[in-house]
């Protein structure tokens, strides 16, 4: 099956309401090329030297939109706000305050998701909820950053009853939030689901889903 036959078959089953993110890490601008011709507009990258190499390959395309999606180590925030128009991965306080104010200083406006830890997990980054409702009101003094929601992503190992539990008190917590009436913190967006779940998060309300393997195969380690 070609890419585009890929795409194609992923938006038969998602929600026009729902953005379709091309995780490419890895994956060649030849690929990336055909996805475009295939309509992705959206491009999700976790390296952000990568990221710019492509980007300058593809420079000529209209209308791309770069998502970082991994990550951000608080020394490179000043490369990923020259190159990304959204970040998916603020997972701290810190790092939200320090891409802040950097971005006063670019005089760019990134459009940011906060990322939460719905349950523990030791391999991820991440406010825990108790720790993100402390934070609301310090986040909100953030006027350069565009808070549109929250990303979140599974311990490994959850069978789908559980996952999808996972994902509606996701959408539950930004209701939470946007129902506190805060002037900088939005929470129109979901970032939540990856090739082997996003059916589950589309079912549980997530508008942006982030899609690698199923749509350009396995990459190499």
């Amino acid at each position: 099956m070609t890419i585009a036959q890929r795409i194609a078959q992923i938006r038969t089953h998602l929600p026009e309401s729902v953005r379709l993110i091309a995780v490419t890490k890895q994956v060649s601008v030849d690929a990336m090329m055909q996805a475009y011709q295939a309509g992705i507009r959206d491009f999700g990258e976790s390296r952000i030297q990568e990221a710019q190499a492509k980007s300058e390959q593809l420079g000529d395309l209209p209308g791309l939109t770069w998502h970082l999606i991994g990550h951000l180590q608080s020394n490179k925030v000043k490369p990923a706000l020259d190159h990304f128009h959204w970040l998916h991965s603020i997972d701290s306080l810190k790092l939200a305050q320090r891409v802040d104010r950097l971005a006063e200083g670019l005089e760019v406006k990134p459009k940011v998701c906060l990322q939460v830890k719905i349950l523990p997990d030791a391999n991820k980054s991440g406010w825990q909820i108790p720790e993100l409702i402390e934070d609301l009101a310090t986040l909100n003094q953030c006027k350069n950053l565009e808070i549109k929601g929250l990303m979140t992503i599974p311990p490994l190992g959850l069978d789908e009853a559980k996952t999808l539990a996972l994902f509606e008190r996701a959408r539950q917590l930004a209701q939470e939030i946007q129902a506190q009436n805060w002037t900088q913190i939005s929470m129109q967006e979901l970032s939540m689901g990856m090739s082997g779940d996003y059916h589950l998060a589309v079912q549980a309300g997530s508008t942006m889903v982030r899609l690698g393997t199923i749509l350009f195969g396995e990459r190499s380690p």
